[in-house]
């Protein structure tokens, strides 16, 4: 029963990567209109960079389909670490409203990465 619990978390762990990426691309989500104006300014320089919001899309959409499949699962998880750590320094700094909900995707991060530890191991070895 664990075992099945956790495949159903990691999948929409994986769901919701592929969709904040997908939407880097096709901006189909819409933005709130009462956004503060320092997060405002953040996302206009993030946009103006160009390059930086299809490259974070690209992350999300491959390590989230890594991650949806158990033998890539350890993959995915390094993968998305940076994008994660990210997702929560932003909330923690910009919009402490949306803590609650970075800190469960760091710690479905966190936990696919302690699950799968033994795979990171020969790396260190050297």
């Amino acid at each position: 029963m664990r075992h099945k619990i956790l495949n159903v978390v990691a999948i929409l762990f994986a769901l919701l990567m592929v969709n904040s990426g997908l939407d880097k691309f096709f901006h189909y989500m819409p933005m709130p209109e009462d956004m503060p104006e320092e997060i405002m300014e953040v996302m206009g320089a993030f946009m103006k960079i160009g390059w930086l919001f299809p490259l974070i899309g690209f992350g999300e959409i491959v390590g989230g389909v890594l991650f949806a499949i158990p033998k890539f699962r350890a993959l995915g998880a390094i993968m998305l670490f940076p994008i994660v750590i990210g997702i929560n320094l932003h909330h923690g700094i910009y919009a402490p409203e949306g803590m609650i909900i970075a800190l469960i995707v760091l710690a479905i991060d966190l936990w696919a990465i302690a699950e799968n530890w033994h795979k990171y191991l020969p790396m260190a070895k050297h």
